[in-house]
């Protein structure tokens, strides 16, 4: 294994290795920021550029490019509450209240700090336990990835804002609008009104842009005072005390690994694991009610864990030859065109490959790190722009990124459609966040249960005959019944105190 893991360093300190680990991420973290376009199409476009490159070395530029933009995707979280990519959604939970409060510079480096660490631990990890990992995603499945999605949905509690009935309410939405299109097992048109533009359902790009930045917009036109952030309070001071370094130590320990676990598994990715860790660190949170306020906790679990997936994606991508993701799905296109097969042969057939570039993303996380921090208090700039432009020039990255994945003018309506949306929530205290989480996890669940019973003929007995099943679901009890009953004990002490005083 060490032998092994120095032969990866030996390939990934080449010159030409190095040159196109740092164009890759640099690529990435420039596309990361701006909404819309994703690690995605930048993968495609490079495909023809790595015709004539040795397998590793495009590889290794690829990779640079899918990493780099889930660590640049947070600077528009940030500073515009406009998402770059869909992993990077949860991040603006807490950053966006952070750039508003003057502290821009804080939340821009904890963002930073935080993805690196996430970033380098799972990339030991990728190192130490890629084969023995690809062993744990081959045990999961539709039962298992059934009962891992409804374990999310039943914390989306953890995500409400005051009232636990808005947020289920707010969820419910987010799954009726998973259910839009073609059903895929039947292939029977759901909810589409006879609308070709709905027939492939509803872009997440479309609902994150329309529920965050465009209802941004909506708030800030109708309410016409002037807030934009000026003078040296928009970019705040970069430096973290100790303090704040502490509160950042355990969500970076401990999302580092859920980050990596869940993004081994294919199909859950880094949104799904930001959103879990997010959920996951407010439960544990002494003051939870700081969520969505400007907490630094809130602000480093999912940037930590989003990063930590990226890496653990590769496990069943490099090991098994299962992309996990649509992104990872390019990138095992990518590898077929420079003429590699992944698969569990790869680490005997092309070991330069795989251990090249496990050690060029930990290099690679190095040079983000050193290319972020410096540019912080110029990125922050963004928000000495006036508010009239501001809206304007969020309005119109939106509008591009929207229509750059589609080239449908359709999409364009429905993003206006969900901005209008979320401003009604915002202004009715509906939380936006179960609204995404529930459309996420809601066609994976029912594409998972469906398959499900289709292999059991319709018994529901299937569900108690994996103990990772059974585990899951006895989790997602008590998630979503601890809660209550908590909240009952609660009532009733303070019902008993206030008896008490009055007979005092």
């Amino acid at each position: 294994m060490i032998e092994s893991i120095l032969y990866g360093f030996q390939v990934a300190f080449t010159p030409e290795n190095l040159f196109f680990a740092f164009i890759g991420v640099l690529a990435g973290t420039i596309i990361g920021m701006l909404p819309g376009l994703g690690p995605i199409s930048a993968i495609a476009i490079m495909i023809p550029l790595s015709y004539g490159m040795s397998p590793a070395s495009a590889l290794i530029l690829m990779a640079g490019v899918y990493y780099g933009a889930v660590f640049g995707g947070s600077t528009s979280s940030i500073l515009l509450n406009a998402p770059g990519i869909s992993g990077t959604v949860a991040t603006a939970f807490d950053g966006y209240p952070m750039a508003k409060q003057g502290k821009a510079g804080k939340a821009l480096a904890i963002a930073a700090i935080s993805s690196f660490a996430g970033g380098t631990i799972s990339v030991v990890a990728l190192m130490l336990v890629a084969p023995y990992m690809a062993k744990l995603a081959i045990t999961f499945g539709p039962t298992e990835y059934f009962a891992l999605m409804l374990l999310g949905l039943t914390a989306i509690s953890s995500l409400s804002e005051g009232s636990t009935n808005k947020a289920l309410i707010s969820a419910t939405l987010g799954l009726i609008i998973a259910t839009v299109g073609i059903d895929q097992q039947t292939g029977t048109q759901r909810f589409t009104f006879g609308n070709p533009g709905l027939l492939e359902g509803i872009d997440f790009l479309i609902i994150a842009l329309g529920l965050f930045a465009l209802s941004e917009v909506c708030q800030l036109i109708i309410s016409r005072n002037e807030n934009t952030l000026k003078g040296k309070s928009a970019v705040g001071s970069l430096r973290l005390e100790k303090q704040e370094l502490k509160e950042m130590a355990g969500p970076i320990g401990r999302h580092s690994v859920l980050g990596f676990i869940l993004g081994v598994l294919p199909g859950a990715g880094a949104t799904i694991a930001s959103f879990l860790s997010y959920i996951s660190e407010k439960r544990l949170s002494k003051d939870p009610s700081s969520f969505g306020k400007g907490n630094i906790k809130g602000l480093a679990a999912p940037e930590t864990s989003n990063n930590a997936a990226t890496s653990g994606a590769f496990v069943p991508l490099l090991t098994l030859g299962i992309p996990g993701s649509g992104t990872t799905a390019v990138l095992l296109g990518a590898l077929l065109v420079v003429g590699v097969q992944p698969g569990p042969l790869m680490l005997q057939d092309h070991p330069d490959v795989f251990w090249g570039v496990i050690a060029s993303m930990y290099i690679g996380n190095l040079f983000l790190l050193v290319l972020n921090l410096p540019l912080i208090p110029v990125l922050a700039k963004i928000l000495y722009i006036p508010k009239q432009l501001l809206i304007a020039l969020i309005i119109v990255f939106c509008l591009i990124g929207v229509y750059a994945v589609s080239f449908n003018t359709f999409h364009l309506y429905l993003l206006v459609g969900f901005g209008v949306l979320g401003y009604l929530l915002k202004m009715y205290k509906f939380p936006a966040p179960p609204f995404i989480l529930a459309f996420i996890l809601g066609g994976m669940m029912e594409q998972s249960f469906r398959q499900a019973m289709t292999i059991s003929n319709g018994s529901y007995g299937v569900f108690f005959q994996s103990n990772i099943t059974i585990g899951l679901l006895v989790v997602s009890f008590l998630s979503l019944v601890l809660p209550t009953i908590l909240g009952l004990t609660r009532r009733g002490k303070a019902t008993e105190s206030q008896d008490l005083k009055k007979e005092a």
